[in-house]
């Protein structure tokens, strides 16, 4: 019984810089790496690991096709069932190739397609960009990456440069779309605003018609700036204004709007090289940020994923808790769950006859069809909590032993 539970129970491999989506009652998880013995070493780029909302359960899936390479810093984003993967850094450098893959697959097969066919011009090699999702296209935004001496522009801020091959390393600021119906790669004109100065791990989100930056790393500098782009006009902000207090400068953070004018921001790597473990939510109507004051210390997360999910929460997975810089070691495999907004009396009827279904086990069977069938699998996600907690309690004590 015991291994049966650990095999149903178990979770996605510990992972950061991977890519997290959310479509209908699942998150999909692909790539990242880990550190094992101080080298980096890339997820299979054959799995594809899936989590159940209802149920709480992990399942992985293994994929077919034009398999992208296993990478980490790529950018994952979904429209219309499908998961698209563009750029990232593996072995052999930066890429700037895009894939897509069907989520929504009627016979449980999962297939990579490289897009080759496409028409225009796509963005330098790169990775750590991020993306809004606007109109069946992919806005892509920043990132770190190469050029070569005759790709040098404005929005381009040089690192480091190999004069051989006349090769350039650094960040970007350039603003690249890729219509997802007419298979076209395209560079917006600008036409007004200031734009954000080039930047990586950095985060995007999207409100409406705007898209919304905060943070991000250039050189040794973290930022806590926040600009907004104008997705129907293509013209920059310019860096607002906030009115009281607001987060300190960061980097691998996450951004997710969490209704028509909030947007939730967590952790990352602050520029004092702290993990960050806090929570904060941004008001468009007010122009203001406040800070939850209600999360735990010591969870913090940085180059994880968030997505928002059912009822206002926000599905956080994998990320360090550590400065990858100096510690990569602190990989976490962890779902935190943020509630942002109250639950329905639905759910939390469901959560209740969950967490006590031992209590209620001669009255369950009597629900209605449809009902049960949520019962039973919130039964399941509570047990799955239950047992994910206990064997963490029992890895700590056999740690605080052997230590």
């Amino acid at each position: 019984m015991a291994a049966d539970s650990a095999e149903q129970f178990c979770v996605a491999e510990e992972r950061s810089g991977h890519c997290a989506v959310v479509d209908g009652n699942f998150l999909y998880v692909w790539g990242g790496y880990v550190s094992i013995e101080e080298n980096e070493v890339y997820l299979p780029n054959d799995e594809l690991w899936i989590y159940e909302m209802d149920s709480g359960l992990w399942t992985m899936h293994l994929m077919e096709g034009e398999l992208p390479t296993s990478m980490s810093g790529s950018c994952g984003a979904s429209i219309n069932g499908k998961l698209y993967i563009f750029g990232g850094f593996d072995d052999k450098g930066y890429s700037n190739r895009l894939y897509y893959v069907n989520l929504r697959t009627k016979n449980g097969t999962y297939r990579w397609k490289k897009i080759t066919n496409f028409k225009g011009q796509p963005p330098t090699p790169r990775d750590k960009l991020s993306c809004w999702v606007y109109k069946d296209r992919l806005i892509y935004f920043g990132g770190y990456g190469c050029r070569k001496h005759n790709e040098l522009s404005d929005c381009f801020d040089v690192h480091d440069a190999f004069w051989e091959g006349q090769i350039f390393w650094g960040w970007h600021n350039d603003v690249h779309v890729f219509d997802t119906t007419a298979q076209t790669w395209s560079q917006p004109a600008i036409r007004g605003g200031d734009p954000p100065q080039p930047r990586a791990a950095h985060t995007c989100a999207v409100l409406g018609n705007k898209g919304y930056i905060f943070g991000g790393r250039v050189l040794q500098t973290r930022m806590n700036d926040l600009h907004c782009l104008n997705l129907d006009a293509w013209t920059w902000s310019g860096r607002i204004n906030i009115s009281g207090e607001k987060p300190k400068d960061r980097s691998w953070h996450t951004l997710t709007p969490i209704g028509d004018d909030r947007l939730f921001l967590f952790g990352g790597l602050s520029s004092d090289n702290v993990p960050l473990s806090d929570g904060w939510i941004h008001s468009v109507t007010t122009n203001g940020w406040k800070q939850l004051t209600h999360l735990p210390k010591s969870r913090p997360r940085l180059w994880h994923t968030a997505c928002l999910g059912k009822e206002g929460e926000v599905l956080v997975f994998g990320g360090s808790k550590d400065d990858l810089h100096f510690m990569d070691t602190g990989h976490c495999s962890d779902l935190l769950i943020f509630q942002t907004q109250p639950y329905s009396l639905l759910r939390l009827c469901l959560d209740c006859i969950g967490k006590n279904a031992t209590l209620l086990e001669n009255q369950i069977p009597c629900l209605p069809s449809k009902l049960l069938q949520q019962v039973l699998k919130k039964i399941t996600f509570w047990a799955a909590v239950n047992h994910r907690q206990e064997k963490k309690a029992e890895t700590e004590r056999q740690s605080q032993l052997n230590t």
